[in-house]
């Protein structure tokens, strides 16, 4: 049975930013928080425990696995990845919200944003 990445959608904005931060690999939950702090420049700086309950739900759904990594001899960590399926609803969310976008630019409620 395949999944219908829509049926997922909206995600809530600490899913997106989770699924976000692992779109280009593998990370422990600190690299996850410091990779959305850093990408919305402090404006969203998640507590571990909203970060953890939100990664558990994704990891639920199936977005997300999960395994241990050592990272020295005495360091073990949970690390976390998108899977097949995360990536196609990260995929559909960002298209949601462009869509979004086009509807509120053609409102006029938006000025075109242009940049890199």
């Amino acid at each position: 049975m395949t999944l219908n990445p829509r049926n997922f959608l909206p995600l809530t904005p600490i899913a997106l930013e989770i699924l976000v931060a692992l779109g280009d690999g593998e990370r422990h939950g600190y690299d996850i928080m410091t990779a959305i702090e850093r990408r919305t420049e402090g404006a969203m700086s998640p507590n571990p425990g909203t970060l953890y309950r939100a990664i558990d739900r994704l990891a639920r759904e199936g977005l997300l696995r999960s395994s241990d990594r050592a990272f020295g001899r005495n360091d073990s960590r949970r690390v976390f990845r998108l899977t097949p399926l995360g990536k196609q609803v990260v995929a559909a969310e960002v298209a949601r919200l462009m869509d979004q976008v086009r509807a509120a630019r053609g409102a006029r409620l938006l000025k075109k944003v242009t940049g890199g």
